[in-house]
């Protein structure tokens, strides 16, 4: 999937063999600063969301946030990623976008360092994510902010879906890849 142009070195939080199969294979480092394995995440089925505080989605984190808390004790974790590279729209550092999410949707989901979803410096994680799931018209490249991608519990990605698709229209497909019905 392309892979051979990102090396270790320039991305330090990747394994060693480069060898990614699944979403619990990459590292990144957390809003924190830990560098944290995705293995963690292991048996569980994620939404991995390309962030921002300053969009016109922003306000799906408190959709995300619902569906982790609904979802969270049948093996579900939403993960989000904060990305500044669509209008600048999240210009803060990890600090301040800690406290934005807290003090606004009272984010409790696990949030992770600011990262790159497209061009040069793309986290290896949404490499491998975009090769695995097209956009629209096939084109891999993330559009905007709030982006999702839903994994399975094997850590496969099973679906991808646009900014504009709000968390309340995804909960049937993460019902589904949990293997229950959907609780309305």
């Amino acid at each position: 999937m392309g892979y051979s142009a990102v090396t270790y070195m320039e991305y330090p939080y990747m394994t060693a063999s480069g060898a990614e199969t699944t979403a619990y294979d990459f590292t990144a480092k957390d809003i924190d600063g830990r560098e944290r394995s995705l293995r963690e995440f292991a048996g569980q089925a994620l939404l991995i969301v390309n962030v921002a505080s300053k969009c016109g989605f922003t306000p799906q984190y408190k959709g995300l946030e619902a569906l982790w808390r609904k979802h969270q004790a049948e093996g579900f974790a939403v993960l989000g990623f904060p990305c500044d590279q669509f209008g600048h729209q999240e210009p803060g550092d990890e600090a301040e976008i800690k406290q934005f999410c807290s003090l606004s949707y009272d984010v409790t989901f696990p949030m992770f360092a600011k990262i790159e979803v497209n061009g040069a410096r793309t986290h290896p994680l949404y490499l491998w994510l975009k090769g695995e799931k097209a956009g629209v018209f096939g084109t891999e490249a993330i559009k905007w902010n709030f982006t999702k991608f839903l994994v399975d519990r094997a850590g496969n990605v099973v679906k991808r879906f646009a900014p504009a698709d709000a968390p309340e229209k995804i909960d049937k497909h993460v019902a589904e890849v949990l293997g229950a019905p959907s609780r309305a």
